[in-house]
């Protein structure tokens, strides 16, 4: 048995026609980092309050540790939580902030004062610990509502978009902290966000959710190389994935705007029951400009006139029409084009997704 099971887990609010949640089922292993991920409204953080208890679970079940938690009161969940809004008491310094969930559960002073100890540490608030929240920075209350979780040394964290009021640096420096305290802690996390780079570089599996259906569970790059349907694809990569509606002619994909690319055998096998109702998608990365890629796949070159350019740094989104839709390429910093630069490009077919343009759903190759 797992750690933590849902079971059939759903959630529908009085006077509401639609879940909010509908049949979400998940096992999740001690230790592991989990990361719900989905856009605003999809029952991310919806799941995660009805596995802290603070919503009710409508239908399905939960488990922990082998105890079914329906009705079980969030204290004794065994659970820390740290919010997007930090909660801090603006009154308190650092150190009461963290201790004072320690002292409502009646620990003895001087292990208060160890582990107080302990997380402002880890945590790097030592200069900070006898301030007030007021004169701390976003990234500090942050770590204040991190220590004053894992202070309580639970076995479970949940933690609900703890980065999105703090700048994109923080975000990164913040993450990089998490992901250190989820190893030194040995503790289960289940982190929502819907930033899909916070779950691809901290999760060792992403559950991504849409209008309270769970669409895909996987690890992230096995959801970046073989996403379930074309929502997945669309919402994990960015730039985000391009889709074009194509018909199968043969061998040859044949694009809107009557741009043609030849397919091998191995590919063309696999797409004959969906001739007429293909969505091809590729990523921007394999699109490609250099010598060596135009050579190999020189039958297959195309045209088209850059309409914009994002120069990225370490490397540059080119902009340009192509198939009837707006295409972006991502290639190298070396690769620098300008707005107007007549360009040829080839795609590479074994990195081409194919979706049935009805159904979205992945046609498995």
């Amino acid at each position: 048995m797992s750690f933590i099971e849902l079971k059939n887990v759903c959630k529908k609010y009085d006077k509401t026609d639609k879940n909010a949640v509908t049949d979400f089922n998940l096992a999740i292993e001690e230790k592991e980092f989990i990361a719900f991920v989905g856009p605003s409204g999809c029952g991310k953080s919806t799941t995660l309050r009805m596995i802290a208890g603070f919503e009710d679970i409508s239908s399905g079940v939960l488990m922990i540790g082998g105890k079914k938690m329906n009705e079980v009161a969030p204290m004794d969940r065994g659970i820390a939580m740290v919010f997007q809004n930090y909660a801090l008491y603006p009154h308190m310094t650092v150190e009461k902030n963290i201790s004072y969930g320690l002292k409502n559960m009646k620990v003895p002073a001087d292990e208060i004062e160890k582990k107080v100890n302990w997380a402002v540490k880890i945590l790097g608030l030592e200069e900070y610990r006898y301030r007030k929240p007021k004169n701390l920075s976003g990234g500090q209350r942050q770590r204040v509502a991190l220590g004053r979780a894992i202070v309580k040394n639970q076995k479970v964290f949940l933690m609900d978009e703890p980065l999105s009021n703090l700048d994109a640096k923080l975000r990164v420096s913040m993450r990089n902290e998490i992901s250190k305290l989820h190893r030194e802690l040995g503790s289960t996390t289940i982190y929502v966000t819907h930033d899909q780079v916070e779950a691809m570089t901290m999760a060792d599996r992403i559950v991504i959710m849409k209008d309270g259906v769970v669409q895909q569970i996987g690890a992230p790059m096995e959801l970046y190389e073989h996403p379930a349907n074309k929502f997945v694809a669309g919402f994990i990569g960015s730039p985000q994935m391009n889709f074009y509606p194509v018909k199968l002619e043969k061998d040859t994909l044949v694009f809107e705007d009557g741009n043609k690319v030849s397919l091998p055998d191995t590919i063309t096998d696999k797409l004959t029951s969906h001739p007429n109702n293909l969505l091809m998608g590729i990523r921007g990365e394999d699109i490609k400009f250099d010598d060596q890629n135009m050579d190999l796949y020189k039958d297959n070159k195309q045209r088209a006139v850059i309409d914009n350019t994002e120069i990225m740094g370490n490397e540059n989104n080119l902009y340009f029409e192509f198939g009837g839709i707006t295409t972006v390429a991502r290639v190298s910093k070396y690769e620098v084009s300008k707005i107007g630069d007549k360009v040829e490009f080839v795609m590479m077919p074994h990195k081409m997704h194919f979706f049935d343009s009805e159904t979205e759903e992945a046609i498995e190759l």
